[in-house]
């Protein structure tokens, strides 16, 4: 899709717009999944209304993909969380 691109080593190879560093997903989580206007996103992230809807229309018409870049990212998290260190004991007192 014109101005959605994937690059291995940008953003884990997840779909972004062109020239940027936000994803498809994180377009798609903002919108979808936590109900922020269109408008709202596109001046959070400082990207066109267009790009939102871009980045929406790239979602919705690839679905499969997109279940397996969420799936991709929600390990990534829990691989970081378990990775993580916990803080001494003294400091949680």
């Amino acid at each position: 899709m014109d101005g959605i691109v994937t690059t291995d080593d940008v953003m884990g190879g997840e779909p972004r717009l062109e020239g940027r560093r936000v994803s498809v997903r994180q377009i798609a989580e903002l919108v979808i999944d936590g109900g922020t206007p269109v408008g709202d996103v596109a001046d959070r992230l400082d990207v066109s209304r267009a790009d939102v809807h871009r980045a929406l229309t790239y979602y919705y018409a690839n679905p499969d993909e997109m279940a397996a870049v969420r799936e991709r990212h929600r390990e990534a998290m829990r691989a970081a969380r378990e990775a993580a260190i916990d803080p001494p004991d003294a400091v949680t007192r």
